[in-house]
């Protein structure tokens, strides 16, 4: 998972307000107690913050997934 790939998941798991507002404001103990934000301007890996995230969100499974593994290819849309 790309950083892009990132942001895009969380915008459709969350829409693209709420899911900059939740990478800003969500402290995840999993992330070393930060924020996404802070864990990606860290060097976590983003699927690392991707799933710390659905944890902490409890993403459902079918959401998680399709978008943790499923990267497009380019010029591919979701």
């Amino acid at each position: 998972m790309r950083h892009s790939e990132f942001w895009e998941s969380m915008e459709q798991a969350f829409g693209s307000i709420y899911a900059k507002s939740l990478a800003a404001d969500l402290v995840i103990g999993a992330l070393g107690s930060r924020t996404a934000q802070q864990a990606l301007d860290a060097g976590l890996a983003p699927r690392e913050v991707w799933d710390a995230v659905c944890d902490a969100m409890e993403v459902p499974d079918d959401v998680r997934w399709r978008y943790r593994d499923a990267p497009r290819k380019k010029g591919q849309r979701r």
